[in-house]
């Protein structure tokens, strides 16, 4: 039969333990969001500017289009958005250099500064979590997660992991 961890055998879980899983990710997602939620309210931002803030870190002079996909908002949400960061100062917008429709995005000196505080305290948080599983429930964790992840988000996934960004 398959593996077993804490007696549940991996082949097979009962609904009770995959609902179990469920709310652990929502806890877990609380807590992952928490400490950075507590920054971004003190400046009247959301999770949207959140992510956008990483992905634009992530893949300085990605298009506005392409963080419309890896994102999977409205374009008129992005837009709300990205108008508040670049106003304030934490995002630049340079016009395409081979497509002038295109807009690419980079973080200012400011906004990569907010950068590393909100993902110093995540990496905080998942650095003892991760301390306190232990080498293969990380493993198994990033597993379960890709494994979780639609196949284009998959490819976006791998795509900025390999980019080594």
């Amino acid at each position: 039969m398959g593996e077993s961890y804490g007696g549940e055998s991996l082949l097979f879980l009962t609904d009770e333990q995959l609902r179990q899983g469920i709310e652990a990710m929502y806890f877990a997602y609380r807590g992952f969001t928490a400490d950075p939620d507590r920054i971004l309210a003190n400046m009247a931002y959301g999770r949207a500017h959140h992510r956008a803030i990483h992905f634009i870190n992530r893949a300085p002079g990605t298009t506005v289009t392409n963080l419309l996909d890896i994102l999977g908002v409205t374009k008129q949400s992005l837009n709300r958005v990205l108008r508040t960061l670049i106003e304030d100062g934490l995002v630049e917008s340079h016009v395409g250099k081979t497509d002038k429709r295109e807009r690419n995005l980079y973080l200012t000196e400011a906004g990569t500064a907010l950068e590393a505080r909100l993902s110093d305290a995540q990496r905080i948080r998942m650095r003892a979590a991760y301390r306190d599983a232990g080498p293969e429930a990380v493993a198994g964790f990033r597993r379960v997660l890709e494994a979780m992840m639609d196949p284009e988000m998959k490819r976006k996934n791998d795509a900025l992991r390999d980019a080594g960004v």
